[in-house]
């Protein structure tokens, strides 16, 4: 079975999100559009869902599960199979699992407190990747 096959997004906790978007695009060239505090990064020959999100979220955001200032989100091919086998290990899952059109959603947190998100594209989007 294959556990992780790509980074899905990479979200950052910040006291300024419009501020410290402006930074990031001024000074390391990442495409947040004015007015967001997002960015899809991707290289030009890969398909959407490909793609990583970079984003960022207010100070006191609860959509990290904790006070983590990041989480890193990983593509999974088979969330269901991931799941059972981490839960088998012993590894700290969340009961809870999301179920959106942009896939499914579910988190863990490893050994020392950080919070990681697992995200299985919809089928015909991880088919094509």
């Amino acid at each position: 079975m294959k556990r992780v096959t790509g980074i899905g997004g990479i979200f950052f906790k910040t006291d300024d999100p419009e501020r410290l978007a402006a930074w990031y695009r001024t000074h390391l060239g990442i495409a947040v559009e004015p007015g967001t505090s997002y960015a899809l990064l991707r290289r030009r020959d890969e398909a959407d869902d490909a793609m990583t999100v970079w984003a960022l979220f207010e100070r006191d955001s609860d959509y990290f599960g904790g006070d983590g200032a990041f989480m890193v989100n990983y593509r999974v091919d088979d969330l269901d199979a991931l799941l059972a086998a981490l839960r088998s290990e012993g590894v700290a899952v969340d009961d809870r699992l999301e179920e959106t059109p942009d896939g499914r959603f579910a988190w863990l947190t490893d050994p020392e407190g950080n919070r990681i998100e697992l995200w299985e594209p919809p089928r015909a989007k991880a088919d094509a990747v």
